[in-house]
């Protein structure tokens, strides 16, 4: 691996790492299971007993989950076990989260179409702002790039742009989409999953089109990830999980098949992970490297 890419890999939104796993939350089944990213079995019900798991994030060793029902985040570690549950209490209806140093970011959907909020929080669960961004259009999706928050809007058809102090950077960067749902950011691309009519658009991160239907004929997609050059695509209703490089060429639609209606957020891990972990697409899909590689990567960076 030459040194760019390895250097990217550290500090840009796509991690390349040996031993990562997909982790998928199952909705309607109440549970987050775990598989290779070949798409074999590790632990098909990892994390179970929640009320409509949505978004997920790894930080470190754990897991956080948002569990809809129950207006909540539950922290775990990657084997499954209960480190909190819950570890923050009192969202309404929480749904896609990222995480950007010491603090989470939550979308809570609300109770309205123009009631959803982004909030702040530490990762041992104390607030810092829960009304960091207001008068969302039922929001889902959520990512981050460098110091700003991508947010999709699914009542609005857009996604807006927020720094991390929720500030408005463009409220309607992208127009026009139906149903933005999942979002994955690739060096300066940003790939939204359309629910209806099925797709994966690709974006750059100042809002211009480079390809609004790069992947189509999907079922409901809602779940992204990007690791390496592979996008990986949860379809709610055909309870499965696709693969496809990040030109939209097919690798595998049905990478993993049999899940229960709504298989919608997903994450990509690795395991002991450290600090350099990079959250991709709040909804659900995380990457990062193992100690072990990281090793390997500040050696051939000294040797160089």
């Amino acid at each position: 691996m030459k040194l760019k890419s390895i250097l990217f890999a550290l500090f840009g939104t796509v991690v390349t790492a040996a031993q990562a796993q997909l982790f998928v939350s199952e909705i309607d089944s109440g549970t987050i299971g775990e598989y290779t990213l070949s798409g074999a079995t590790i632990n098909s019900a990892l994390v179970s007993g929640l009320g409509y798991p949505s978004g997920t994030v790894v930080v470190g060793n754990n897991l956080y989950a948002a569990d809809y029902l129950n207006h909540s985040i539950n922290e775990y570690t990657l084997s499954g076990a209960t480190v909190a549950a819950p570890r923050m209490t009192g969202l309404s209806y929480p749904w896609g989260m990222a995480v950007s140093g010491k603090d989470v970011f939550v979308v809570s959907v609300g109770a309205g179409s123009d009631a959803g909020v982004i909030g702040e929080y530490t990762l041992s669960g104390a607030p810092v702002n829960p009304t960091l961004i207001t008068g969302l259009a039922s929001p889902v999706g959520l990512a981050i790039s460098g110091n700003n928050l991508f947010v999709a809007n699914s009542a609005s058809g857009t996604i807006g742009e927020y720094t991390l102090s929720g500030a408005p950077v463009n409220s309607s960067l992208i127009k026009g989409l139906n149903e933005p749902n999942g979002l994955a950011i690739s060096g300066n691309d940003l790939f939204v999953a359309n629910y209806f009519p099925g797709s994966i658009g690709e974006y750059t991160l100042s809002g211009a089109t480079v390809n609004s239907a790069l992947i189509k004929g999907l079922t409901t997609p809602e779940g992204l990830a990007i690791a390496g050059n592979d996008l990986y695509v949860a379809e709610t209703s055909a309870g499965v999980v696709g693969e496809y490089t990040t030109s939209g060429a097919t690798v595998n639609a049905n990478l993993i098949t049999g899940l229960t209606a709504g298989p919608g957020y997903l994450m990509v891990a690795a395991p002991e992970p450290r600090a350099w972990s990079i959250i991709v697409a709040g909804l659900g899909l995380t990457l990062w490297a193992s100690s072990n590689w990281l090793a390997g990567v500040k050696k051939l960076i000294l040797r160089r």
